[in-house]
């Protein structure tokens, strides 16, 4: 597998993460059988934090990285809560393998495992997934559930082909498959209701200086199962069964603009059953990436939540 690997000083002038803090990486297995792949994440331990403690796995999605959930771990970790913050293969500062084909669902959730299984050995943690990093998160706790000790879902859901995709969902498909250069910075602000600053828009162009480098933000779209035979359809279906009897704390903290996603909410907490008698918050003026237009309210439920 050939991947690029972008240089340090793309991220000179970015403030994630935060000062104190620094990036580490781990290495994950190529599936085809060469060199391992570094995968990048941001553990945020805050003072007075000890082994057991409270832990959130907090997982992105596309096309944007850890430096998206940057006012999320603020608040949370101000909490003393541990924050971990992976980049996905393919995004931020992990290897970006230059093929599409590279990518597949099952590599994805793989590659996220083994750094938070294998790699860092997370226990009763819990996850904090948005967009893709709900589509991975789930499998994972599906999968896995002695590790995890709760869930909050924003902006995502688990799709299994079985059900047709918004329109809205399609367009943006459309739209990232073909457009010749793929400005990601603007795709992220078009999620977002309050804007996103220039800086902001720099940050998430960052990991990308060269156009070879975007196969994972260009692929990700059309990895989403959307028809019964779709090769993750049955390893998604096999998920819902667990999830369907899952009775851990299981939280939706979706925006209240967001087109693509918005209906998932009231389907997770019908048949979740952890999801019953909890509140669950809607974040008002908030878009696709809630974490851009609201991070600090977002932080605050999930700290909440946790400490709940």
């Amino acid at each position: 597998m050939q991947t690029y690997r972008t240089p340090e000083d793309a991220f000179a002038d970015i403030d994630w993460p935060r000062a104190g803090t620094e990036t580490s990486y781990a290495e994950v297995a190529d599936p085809d059988g060469g060199e391992p792949l570094r995968m990048s994440y941001v553990d945020v331990v805050p003072d007075g934090w000890a082994p057991g403690g409270p832990i959130v796995l907090m997982l992105h999605g596309e096309p944007t990285w850890s430096y998206l959930y940057r006012d999320v771990v603020d608040a949370v970790s101000a909490a003393g809560v541990r924050c971990v913050v992976p980049d996905l293969i393919g995004f931020g500062r992990s290897d970006k393998p230059l093929t599409t084909a590279d990518h597949s669902y099952a590599r994805h959730v793989e590659w996220v495992r083994s750094l938070v299984l294998d790699h860092l050995d997370l226990t009763g943690a819990t996850l904090l997934g948005q967009d893709w990093g709900g589509l991975i998160g789930l499998r994972l706790v599906a999968e896995h559930p002695e590790r995890f000790a709760s869930v909050v879902i924003a902006n995502s859901g688990l799709p299994t082909g079985d059900f047709d995709m918004p329109e809205i969902w399609w367009q943006f498909r459309n739209a990232v498959e073909k457009a010749p250069t793929l400005d990601v910075g603007r795709f992220v602000e078009s999620g977002c209701v309050r804007g996103l600053s220039d800086t902001d828009r720099a940050a998430y162009d960052a990991p990308f200086p060269v156009e070879e480098a975007k196969a994972g933000p260009r692929v990700m779209p059309t990895l989403v199962p959307t028809r019964p035979d779709d090769p993750a359809a049955e390893a998604n279906r096999a998920a819902w069964e667990v999830l369907q009897a899952w009775d851990k704390p299981f939280l939706t903290a979706f925006s209240d603009s967001d087109p693509i996603t918005g209906a998932m909410a009231p389907i997770l907490r019908k048949l979740i059953p952890g999801a019953a008698g909890l509140e669950h918050p809607t974040i008002e003026r908030a878009g696709h990436f809630l974490q851009e237009d609201a991070g600090a309210e977002l932080g605050a439920v999930v700290a909440g939540f946790v400490a709940g």
